[in-house]
């Protein structure tokens, strides 16, 4: 604190000092990009390091440089003049209470104020929060407002603590007390309460869906996208999610309250004097999938592999309809901080949803909120509420709390929520009621809010990572032999194939994998009811209150199946035009492509029910749809056209089992014709006895397992390349040189795809004619080997 001194003889002011109580602090300082602190590691800038040395804020006892001599670490004595006890109570008291004694404190949300106990970071902090300054500061202010408490306390005695709360919750970093309600609650009138009462509006979520599982999908979003992505989409383990997989698979139920949404829009333009549109509301884990989200949803920006959103309510066209808040603008705006004029705009924006105009005094004339009419003239805008038109907020974090809009209709949830309280203050943003008049029999109306992908639960179990130490495996040498060289197998290496398009495209509707739309995979319909639970906690069908359908009957009702063909086409064009070897004009290229799309949907399309073609418009499906027919379009061979070739890899030649050398705690089997020492199996029993049947039979001349061998068949699927590794590469008894891809599998949903792209591979290297003839060939049964052998030879 700086505090003027008194004017001294002469009427010249005494020099500026330092007031307060002076602490000397020891920390070490990490130099980076910009000054921050996150994760309670402080950083600063070189020029705000050097500056903060000079003038004596900072002593350094220790440095830490680099090879090159840059300083990265610094240990250093910190001298802060901190606010005295006096000072800051005399402060916050003021003259209103003086020097009393003996104080009543009333906390409002009090559950931020609690004491924080650990210092470490919890394992689900990350996915609480979803970004690190929101962390902090949330954390921060928590401390400081039950520090301020215990200084009040020494020197004036707190005689009594009201705390009111809505979610009377230990909030985090509480040891075993973390979600727990607070042990000093005398009076609960809790959510369930408010909403039997007809206070507030009735939370509708998923309580059953097409899949049959205990859990629906859209009831918990986050977790059920998840295990669906593959490791490149899921980041790893500290890493995010790709904001694009994410929006892949929550394009269903966004579209199921999309379409909900856009029919009680149009309901409430036709039947309510109220001239206000629905809300809905999208909350996100990040800002970087706020930001995709934002950009699909209101600027018709679909990612790669993403179809166009199609609800055209939420568009901006001309108009701010959909708005992206971020939590720094929420926090900036609500401390006072904000740093430019669009964040303060935002904050008008974000507090007038709902509004259609400003409160008036007597005479008629409206009262502006601090600030707003300067802003607006400023910035040349209108001076209505900014967020009068407001019909969709993509939000990162919890929006603020006494955000009080009342036509918010609509929530999703793309975000993990790992307490209690967040998933209660999400909902709440969708709680307050439009109306209070009451109906012809004396009560209030009925009004709902439907949620997706917001879980009511309290706590995850969190496992025990310590279990027995698991005994030594015994570890195998996998390796050729170099007197068994006669067995070696070369293979081509392919990572790609080579269209050089003219005129006319073709698909060999032989070799195309189907598509199935399966509503146990992917739920088309819904049931959501209010929040009844049963003994176990979880959402019920029984008790009382009404079970709603959510469904993509709206969202179906606006298209047609030829409006999916002409998308589909146009997509498929696009990317065909792009291929340098491609010269078919696009007039010539659509029609043929749109051709060969409605034949796709009328011969492999199966829509299961309650699914329906017209699901196809959303992703994954109509990703799904794309790559399917990307890997089966071909240049038409009989028309003149060019056959597909492969495209090697650069880098790499021929691939050889000579190259095979690693080791493996696998199950091993000894083998005669393998150029290999052992053959290493996935299988209990399915491989052993398939690689039996090859080295006994005569019409094989070598053969290898393919596990380490580096082969590999690459395919679309999901958005990525992937590898599709078959089980053996047989050479045959055959001249000229021949090889067999042969594949021993069970059951597996991608068996039709990776069929498709082994036929695709083999008619590419055929084509090519340097490797030889190439065969594929998938059994269900092993014992079926020696007769399919036996066919093979001449």
């Amino acid at each position: 604190m700086f505090e003027p001194q008194a004017v001294q003889t002469g009427g010249v002011g005494a020099r500026v000092t330092k007031a307060g109580v002076e602490v000397r602090t020891k920390e070490t300082i990490t130099i980076g990009q910009k000054t921050t602190t996150a994760r309670g590691t402080r950083y600063l800038t070189l020029e705000d390091f050097e500056r903060q040395v000079a003038a004596g804020l900072l002593t350094v006892l220790e440095e830490q440089r680099d090879k090159e001599g840059t300083l990265k670490k610094v240990t250093v004595e910190s001298r802060h003049c901190l606010e005295s006890d006096t000072a800051l109570v005399n402060r916050i008291l003021g003259r209103e209470v003086g020097g009393k004694q003996n104080i009543l404190v009333m906390n409002d949300e009090a559950h931020h104020a609690y004491r924080i106990v650990r210092e470490e970071r919890d394992e689900e902090e990350d996915d609480l929060f979803g970004e690190d300054e929101e962390a902090e500061d949330f954390f921060k202010e928590a401390t400081v407002w039950i520090d301020g408490l215990d200084r009040i306390q020494k020197l004036r005695d707190i005689n009594f603590c009201l705390d009111l709360s809505a979610t009377p919750y230990f909030l985090g970093r509480v040891g075993q007390q973390t979600n727990r309600p607070f042990p000093w609650v005398v009076s609960d009138f809790g959510l369930i309460d408010a909403i039997e009462s007809g206070l507030v509006k009735i939370p509708q979520l998923a309580v059953r869906d097409t899949t049959g599982k205990e859990i629906p999908g859209y009831f918990n979003i986050w977790q059920w996208i998840l295990p669906q992505l593959t490791p490149a989409e899921r980041g790893g383990k500290k890493a995010n999610p790709k904001p694009e997989a994410i929006l892949k698979y929550a394009h269903h139920p966004i579209a199921m309250l999309g379409g909900l949404w856009e029919k009680e829009r149009e309901e409430w333009a036709t039947h309510r004097d109220d001239p206000r549109p629905p809300v809905f509301i999208l909350v996100c884990k990040n800002t970087q999938i706020a930001k995709v989200l934002y950009e699909w949803l209101a600027e018709d920006k679909a990612p790669t592999g993403i179809p166009p959103a199609k609800l055209e309510g939420l568009r901006n066209n001309g108009c701010q309809y959909t708005i992206r808040v971020d939590s720094k603008v929420v926090h900036e705006s609500d401390s006072g901080e904000a740093k430019n004029d669009e964040v303060r705009w935002m904050r008008f924006t974000l507090d007038t949803v709902g509004k259609t105009a400003w409160p008036t005094d007597r005479m008629g004339r409206p009262i502006y909120p601090e600030g707003f009419k300067e802003l607006a003239d400023k910035l040349g805008r209108p001076d209505h509420p900014p967020g009068r038109d407001v019909r969709c907020i993509v939000s990162v974090g919890m929006l603020t709390e006494g955000w009080d809009c009342n036509t918010v209709t609509h929530i999703v949830g793309l975000r993990p929520f790992m307490s209690q309280l967040l998933c209660e203050q999400v909902v709440g943003r969708g709680l307050r009621r439009v109306s209070y008049d009451v109906g012809p029999d004396g009560k209030l109306t009925e009004e709902v809010a439907k949620v997706f992908g917001v879980p009511f639960e309290v706590i995850p179990f969190k496992a025990n990572p310590q279990g027995q130490p698991q005994p030594r495996v015994k570890r195998y040498h996998v390796h050729a032999i170099s007197t068994k060289a006669q067995f070696e197998i070369t293979f081509p290496r392919v990572e790609g194939y080579t269209q050089a398009l003219r005129n006319k495209v073709t698909v060999d509707w032989a070799t195309v994998p189907s598509l199935v739309l399966e509503p146990g995979r992917i739920p088309p319909e819904v049931e959501v009811k209010g929040l009844h639970v049963n003994n176990k906690g979880r959402l019920s069908l029984s008790g009382p209150g009404r079970v709603d359908d959510v469904t993509l009957r709206e969202f179906r009702e606006k298209r047609r199946v030829q409006e999916l063909v002409f998308d589909l086409a146009k997509t498929l064009a696009v990317n065909y035009v792009a291929q340098k070897q491609c010269t078919i004009p696009p007039h010539k290229l659509f029609p043929q492509l749109a051709g060969i799309i409605q034949s796709y949907l009328d011969r492999k399309v199966e829509a299961r029910p309650p699914a329906d073609k017209k699901d196809l418009f959303l992703a994954p499906y109509y990703g799904w749809v794309v790559e399917r027919l990307l890997e089966a379009i071909r240049p038409d061979i009989s028309q003149g056209e060019a056959p597909e070739v492969p495209r090697y890899e650069a880098t790499r030649g021929p691939g050889s089992t000579a190259e095979v050398d690693f080791w493996t705690s696998r199950e091993v089997r000894e083998v005669h014709k393998s150029h290999l020492n052992y053959v290493v199996a996935d299988t209990k029993q399915w491989e052993q006895s398939a690689a039996y049947y090859l080295d006994r039979h005569d019409a094989v001349e070598a053969f290898v397992k393919n596990v380490g061998l580096g082969f590999a068949i690459p395919y679309l699927h999901n958005g990525q390349m992937h590898d599709y590794v078959p089980d053996f590469v047989v050479r045959l008894k055959i001249e000229p040189v021949s090889h067999l891809i042969l594949e021993t599998k069970g059951y597996d949903p991608l068996e039709e795809v990776k069929r498709a792209a082994a036929e695709r591979w083999v008619a590419a290297v055929n084509a090519d004619g340097t490797y030889g003839a190439w065969r594929y060939v998938v059994t269900k049964k092993v014992s079926d080997i020696p007769t399919l052998l036996g066919n093979l030879l001449p």
